[in-house]
């Protein structure tokens, strides 16, 4: 019998859908291996199959919460092991790996984006947008059909300020950035904690340390949104480039007028 590390908010998982999801292979994987995770308590973030070691399966897992340890992604591996050899989605010899989304983690389901408001991403599309398929900023937050993203890669007169609609969306990751890896150990350091509680390895943080917790992530929390609801400062490169342009055509139009 398989021993599962099963988290508290098992309840979660199942009630939101993934919004980007992969084609081919990777879908026959995810329709096999989805019905497992969630079961035991996770969520499928992505499949990926590449040609490492002949053929890798990536299956990239997590809590509700957005956390992952070593032991979840040894669980998540020992039940669905004998479910892939049943299923045979692949069909052809492969490797299974189960792994956490990493801290440039992909955006899939509409929590991931509003969880991350604030954070840096990009986001590439399937159909253009305003004429474009790729896109970098910040995000502002998450209407019923759209994400907000203030961009960081404006030219010239471009909007800084793009909603996107989600079913657009082909990729969405998080931009590694020195605030994204600090607030990601932070959770981390959180989950294994919470989990080394639960198997009765530490004590039960007292009442005033959970409270100084929930203080903390609530402050962190406006302090995302604050720095996603202000304006991208207009001294940047590309705002002086385009500036300088300015320039460069008004003197070339008065030389032209005399």
């Amino acid at each position: 019998m398989i021993d599962t590390i099963v988290p508290s908010d098992i309840a979660e998982t199942s009630a939101e859908p993934r919004l980007v999801t992969e084609p081919g292979v990777a879908a026959r994987v995810a329709a096999v291996a989805e019905p497992v995770i969630e079961g035991l308590g996770y969520r499928l973030v992505r499949i990926r199959l590449s040609g490492e070691a002949g053929c890798t399966v990536q299956i990239m897992a997590e809590r509700p919460d957005g956390t992952m340890l070593i032991e979840d992604c040894e669980t998540i591996s020992r039940a669905l092991s004998p479910v892939m050899d049943v299923a045979d989605p692949v069909e052809r010899a492969y490797r299974l790996e189960i792994s956490s989304p990493g801290i440039d983690r992909p955006l899939v389901r509409r929590s991931d984006f509003e969880r991350n408001v604030g954070h840096l991403a990009k986001i590439d599309l399937s159909v253009p947008h305003e004429g474009r398929k790729r896109y970098r900023g910040v995000l502002r937050g998450v209407s019923e059909n759209h994400i907000d993203l203030l961009r960081d890669d404006v030219r010239g007169e471009q909007d800084s300020e793009v909603s996107l609609p989600f079913s657009s969306i082909s990729e969405a990751r998080l931009v590694l950035t020195d605030e994204l890896i600090a607030e990601s150990m932070r959770r981390g350091r959180d989950a294994e904690r919470d989990f080394l509680e639960s198997q009765g390895l530490l004590p039960e943080a007292p009442e005033h340390a959970r409270k100084a917790r929930e203080r903390r992530d609530l402050t962190k929390n406006r302090k995302l949104k604050s720095k996603a609801a202000k304006p991208l400062p207009q001294n940047t490169k590309a705002h002086r480039l385009a500036a300088d342009e300015k320039k460069r055509k008004a003197a070339t139009d008065s030389t032209e007028g005399e």
